[in-house]
């Protein structure tokens, strides 16, 4: 349940090299992940927010190993209690853990191969695994699909037959097919429109209900994984800013960066005048980032001391809730949460 570490990542990095020359020479790096440590409890949902670019999808890539991360270590703890450090495994060696650790991709029609029918698809994992025969395999992907929202009718189908919506539904029932433990969720609903996004998420909840999944879900949107988290990790330029219950997130936000990106959050109401938080410029170059707070180019509260000084991960409580944040001022700002930022003025 939700008192075990399942996941505990540590220092981790990735560096990408920039390569140029004839010789193709290596001239730098682009910094997509910079030092990060966080964990994942078993049972829980932790939403991995921020904007594109900043290393979400990296994270996500390293910790099962779908990119080898250039330090750092991802300890996952399996089911006999065995702590296992997926960075040092060889290419035999994780096909163990790829049982445990499944992966939901952004795009519903690219992640899935048009060549193959939807029984193909989902019964791939089963027969790369050597488990069970095509009887047992075909029953499998049946019960699977029917779990999901889908027919069984369906199955002999091809991806471009089904809808957004439905072909996200296929990724999920191809991720379940092992019984994992880990779910990586990558933007899975970003491509999708706001009723079916709410379809996919509710399916999420229900599986996690059921199975005890864990996820880690990533997304670019602070609305989208409002629901469905526990805990809520805010990502910008390869580095964690602040960690936080998903209340307090969008209460009490600690670090600048979660109050520009409660402010970008849409308000349904037409009449409702929104108070905007937006970050002036650009987000910096990852291979060439700024001294100090990687924030300080662009934040509205920088002071001398951020563009000289990278601060430290600041450790809060409150109600015996742990919070942490990388701001020189946490304890100085007053920032603003979703509700003062969506306030209820009307604007005509």
């Amino acid at each position: 349940m939700k008192n075990d570490y399942l996941i505990q990542v540590r220092e981790l990095k990735k560096y990408f090299p920039i390569k140029k020359g004839l010789l193709r020479r290596v001239k730098g790096y682009i910094k997509a992940v910079d030092n990060i440590s966080f964990h994942l409890m078993e049972g829980e949902t932790v939403g991995l927010v921020g904007e594109s670019g900043c290393g979400k999808s990296t994270t996500g890539r390293c910790i099962n190993r779908l990119f080898k991360p250039t330090a750092g270590d991802v300890l996952y703890k399996n089911s006999e209690g065995e702590i296992i450090n997926v960075t040092e495994l060889s290419r035999r060696e994780l096909k163990t853990i790829y049982k445990d650790i499944q992966m939901i991709f952004q795009d519903p029609f690219s992640s899935l191969d048009s060549r193959m029918s939807v029984r193909d698809i989902v019964a791939e994992p089963l027969k790369v695994n050597n488990i069970g025969d095509r009887k047992m395999r075909t029953e499998k992907v049946d019960n699977l699909l029917n779990r999901v929202g889908l027919s069984s009718y369906q199955m002999n189908r091809y991806p471009h037959e089904f809808s957004g919506g439905q072909r996200q539904r296929i990724g999920v029932a191809r991720a379940l097919a092992l019984n994992p433990r880990l779910i990586i969720c990558d933007e899975p609903v970003s491509a999708l429109d706001v009723s079916v996004q709410a379809q996919v998420i509710n399916l999420l909840e229900d599986l996690q209900d059921e199975f005890g999944f864990t996820y880690l879900f990533i997304a670019h949107d602070l609305s989208v994984v409002e629901h469905i988290s526990d805990r809520v990790m805010v990502m910008y330029l390869g580095k964690l800013v602040e960690t936080a219950s998903s209340n307090l997130i969008y209460e009490e936000p600690l670090h600048p960066y979660t109050e520009s990106l409660l402010g970008s959050i849409p308000v349904g109401d037409p009449r409702i005048k929104k108070k905007r938080k937006s970050l002036p410029g650009n987000v910096p170059d990852p291979s060439d980032p700024p001294s100090g707070c990687n924030l300080a180019p662009r934040c509205p509260y920088v002071e001398e001391k951020c563009k000289n000084k990278e601060p430290k991960i600041v450790k809060k409580e409150k109600d015996n809730i742990v919070r942490t944040a990388a701001c020189h001022f946490v304890d100085e700002l007053k920032l603003n949460g979703y509700k003062e930022l969506a306030n209820d003025t009307p604007a005509i």
